[in-house]
């Protein structure tokens, strides 16, 4: 991908592709007739459409307690990723180290000690077993052991993670980058990525399966936890799992890119947003927030997750301590989808190159990582600003740097995918822009739940079983 994408984008044949322009012209109206979707996996044509956005870190605030900068770092974004295939043979493989191999293993390592076992890694992500291995277990992880012929996909934090993280080697680009590499002028985008990070991101991957078969160091865990597995093989050609010569995937595991900021609505004068508090199970009453944030900031935070008591709290009527907490997330009268994932990091590193020996993760990244509400996916989230007939799906509608690592996999894009193209159908339909269903919130368009229904009937629900904002407890809703 590294040596292809820049030549994706140029509009001049090359000696790899020969190209076709295919132009898109809108017919002329008042009413938007037709409609972009963004569904990149970072954001594209919101670089393009130059909509309001963030990238990276967000700053501490009471919507985003866990954060881990008191400004904003555009540059850290979550670690990306190249998967490939292996699989464990009968006899031992003569697997030859790359040459870029030295420069790379110092970051390499099974991340933890309940974690360190190869077999366990191995079959953490294994897709295909021809036959069942004995059980066993490892940290308490029980697991069958491979077998020949077994196949595992690899996809490891400290392994074939790429984490860059400072403006020396950031892989999605600022505004400023984009505009100073001439990617934000007429036929000069070319994908709006650090091309020289995505080799390196390539050789990464390429180095931890040599590390996985014939290494012996562990960055995190030291000497004598590593040792050789050679009877594995690196599977690659297009008839391989993923169907490329070269034995990588065709494109990486992107974490995180663009996301927009919504339209400003009652509650986020500054542009909605699904932040943190949202959607996350973290205990806020330990010392580390009642330490950290200002006063007026940690009571603004309680005010938040009292629910309907929140204008005692802000009041002074009521004190944090004597809040009564909703457990659930925020609840959304104008949700097209739902989802739920656990608030999950791979952050960037904290020095450049991100491989460096005795590199470490950015302090305070994880801090905001773990359990998670099931949530929704409002509308809001998905109109940017200023372009009236766009819509973003994926893992760039607007959330925090924080609620971006939980709306970031799969089964959540797939059920925005389906929201974003029912809604750009459904306001064809009707003569209306997105925007127009939710100009007053909470929402008292019919024709939003028109399009809720429409959604709930097409088998992609807009919510939870028995969900209310007069219900405060998650536990209540199942």
């Amino acid at each position: 991908l590294s040596e292809t994408i820049e030549d994706w984008y140029r509009y001049e044949d090359s000696s790899r592709f020969e190209k076709k322009i295919l132009r898109f012209v809108p017919k002329k109206g008042n009413i938007a007739n037709w409609y972009v979707v963004d569904a990149t996996e970072t954001g594209e044509l919101i670089a393009l459409g130059d909509v309001p956005y963030r990238l990276g870190i967000d700053p501490i605030s009471y919507l985003d307690p866990s954060a881990s900068s008191s400004t904003p770092e555009p540059y850290c974004t979550q670690g990306f990723t190249y998967t490939f295939a292996m699989e464990a043979t009968e006899e031992p493989q003569n697997n030859e180290m790359p040459s870029f191999y030295p420069q790379y293993e110092p970051y390499y390592s099974y991340e933890l000690e309940r974690l360190a076992d190869f077999g366990l890694v191995f079959t953490y992500r294994r897709i295909w077993s021809p036959e069942s291995g004995e059980p066993t277990k490892f940290g308490g992880i029980g697991y069958t052991t491979p077998t020949p012929g077994d196949i595992s996909m690899q996809n490891w934090t400290w392994g074939n993670d790429f984490r860059p993280g400072t403006a020396q080697d950031n892989l999605v680009y600022t505004r400023d980058q984009l505009q100073a590499s001439g990617q934000l002028s007429p036929g000069g985008w070319l994908g709006g990525l650090r091309t020289e990070s995505l080799r390196k991101g390539e050789e990464i991957s390429k180095g931890y399966f040599y590390w996985l078969v014939e290494g012996t160091t562990d960055s995190q865990l030291g000497d004598g936890v590593k040792q050789k597995h050679p009877n594995h093989r690196y599977i690659s050609g297009l008839d391989s799992p993923m169907g490329t010569v070269h034995g990588l995937s065709k494109y990486p595991y992107m974490r995180e890119g663009r996301r927009i900021i919504g339209r400003p609505s009652y509650g986020y004068s500054q542009g909605f947003t699904i932040s943190e508090v949202d959607i996350s199970r973290r205990d806020y009453r330990d010392e580390y927030y009642q330490q950290t944030l200002a006063p007026d900031t940690y009571r603004r935070l309680w005010a938040v997750l009292a629910g309907l008591e929140a204008p005692s709290v802000l009041s002074g009527r009521l004190a944090p301590e004597d809040v009564s907490r909703r457990t659930r997330s925020t609840i959304y009268a104008d949700s097209v989808g739902i989802g739920h994932y656990a608030i999950d990091f791979h952050p960037c590193m904290t020095l450049s190159p991100p491989e460096a020996p005795g590199n470490t993760e950015r302090e305070g990244e994880r801090r905001g990582q773990g359990a998670a509400y099931p949530f929704q996916i409002p509308l809001r989230a998905m109109i940017p600003q200023k372009i009236d007939n766009m819509l973003v799906a994926g893992k760039s509608i607007a959330t925090s740097h924080i609620a971006a690592a939980a709306y970031r996999v799969h089964s959540f894009e797939w059920s925005s995918g389906a929201a974003a193209g029912t809604a750009a159908a459904f306001a064809l339909d009707m003569g209306i822009a997105p925007y127009q269903l939710i100009n007053e919130i909470p929402p008292h368009n019919p024709k939003l739940k028109l399009l809720r229904r429409r959604l709930d009937e097409n088998g992609n629900p807009t919510a939870f079983p028995d969900t209310s904002i007069f219900n405060q407890d998650w536990e209540s809703w199942r």
